[in-house]
């Protein structure tokens, strides 16, 4: 069995025979070619235009978006996969492997945090889905100062610590929390920071003991948005972000001041199907590329779910204020999107969790039948036939590919491309691949 380094993922291409993985063509969507026509325009008229609300142009801005218009094009490189059986070759393009931008390498990402998630980390206990916003006032906040967004789940997994203690009124437990930061809303990639969690619906103590909460009804609801909106308030006010006055004005909010806290959807154990979904949602792409149209007067189209106000499902934006819109979801280098706290951080994972009901041991026999879910190979392959029932087989014989060598030299890619090209080569596996593990 053959591993794939770099950037075809970390897996061996294993798996049963299945159907055949088309190309995707991310050069076909408006979503790409807007960027491809607009990026440059619109990094030349940042700093004039929009430096004054956003600040400077982050250097990752620039890194991700050139990583994406690499992705899945010969160009950059790519592998060579060959047919054991009928000697048949292929190309392979390479991804761009971009963090909240690119909707194929993150699909991958989310298929891996759901399996983590399920595996290695959530209790077999109920869960419940939260949501933690705050008002439009201090939004911009966080958009010139990045470093503030590690604010919000902190201060959302203290607020229900406390208010889950209270309900049951007992402080030898603690819930667990998978906390995903999220900067954009549903209409249009405008900047909204808010939390998404994944929170037990009760204490989990110390040995695997698990405590449910009586009941979830408006009365912890509103308990929970007061809490933590002033711990938010109070972080902020460390910060010196805030001045006293503004603190105190924005105290004296009715309706909890613009924040607000929902948590009414609770996941049974027993519905892995929608516990899967739900993770796959905490850390979707910011927008849909099939979303995204680009009209005849240079205008972008995107597609959004129904305005409350107006009951539009569409929204007309100018090409740069999209290009400025997508690329403020591109999160900092180094910084993680996705959190633990409590019973489900690193430290104090084991300390919760039951003897005997490690999910790790629990796979421990399906990994050693299948040396493809080991945690180092979850990648390309498997993933392929995951998402989109397809394995990585010749399209003549059936047999799975090898990789024959990765080839990233520019005189030897162009070589290369240059005699398939004039020689009418088909290239049936020209599609980008997902990210390594």
């Amino acid at each position: 069995m053959l591993s794939l380094p770099g950037r075809l993922g970390g897996a061996g291409l294993v798996g049963e025979c299945g159907g055949v993985y088309r190309p995707r063509h991310p050069e076909r969507t408006a979503f790409y070619r807007l960027l491809e026509d607009h990026f440059e325009e619109f990094a030349a008229v940042h700093e004039e235009r929009f430096e004054g609300d956003d600040g400077p142009l982050r250097p990752v801005v620039r890194r991700v978006v050139e990583a994406y218009l690499d992705c899945g094009r010969f160009e950059s490189g790519f592998a060579r996969v060959r047919c054991p059986e009928c000697a048949g070759e292929f190309l392979v393009a390479f991804s761009c492997q971009t963090r909240n931008f690119c909707s194929s390498c993150q699909q991958k990402r989310a298929e891996l945090l759901a399996e983590r998630l399920r595996e290695e980390v959530l209790a077999p206990v109920p869960h419940r889905h939260a949501v933690f916003t705050i008002p439009r006032a201090l939004r911009n906040l966080f958009l010139r100062d990045r470093r503030l967004l590690g604010l919000l789940p902190r201060c959302a997994a203290e607020a229900v610590t406390r208010c889950w203690r209270a309900a049951l009124g007992r402080h030898d437990g603690v819930p667990g929390m998978v906390a995903s930061i999220q900067t954009f809303g549903s209409y249009g990639a405008n900047w909204q920071p808010h939390v998404h969690g994944l929170v037990t619906d009760g204490l989990l103590l110390p040995g695997g003991e698990y405590v449910p909460l009586p009941v979830y009804d408006e009365e912890l609801e509103r308990l929970l948005t007061e809490t933590f909106r002033r711990l938010v308030l109070e972080a902020l006010r460390e910060e010196e972000r805030l001045s006293e006055e503004f603190l105190e004005s924005l105290l004296t909010w009715r309706h909890g001041g613009g924040f607000s806290v929902y948590a009414r959807h609770l996941i049974l154990n027993e519905e892995p199907a929608r516990l899967a979904h739900l993770t796959r949602y905490l850390v979707r792409p910011p927008v849909a590329t099939g979303r995204v149209h680009a009209t005849a007067d240079g205008r972008v189209l995107l597609e959004t779910p129904p305005d409350p106000r107006t009951g539009a499902t569409t929204l007309a934006l100018e090409a740069l204020e999209w290009v400025r819109r997508i690329t403020n979801q591109i999160p900092d280098p180094r910084t993680h999107v996705v959190r633990y706290y409590a019973a489900y951080s690193n430290r104090a994972r084991t300390l919760y969790r039951a003897a005997g009901s490690d999910a790790g041991e629990e796979a421990a026999p399906a990994q050693a039948a299948d040396p493809a879910t080991l945690p180092r190979r979850r990648s390309w392959a498997r993933l392929l036939r995951k998402v989109f029932e397809v394995d990585l087989t010749c399209p003549r014989c059936g047999a799975l590919l090898e990789v024959v060598s990765f080839l990233t030299e520019p005189d030897v890619v162009d070589r290369i491309l240059r005699h398939v090209r004039e020689n009418d080569v088909e290239l049936l596996f020209d599609a980008r691949a997902p990210p390594a593990a």
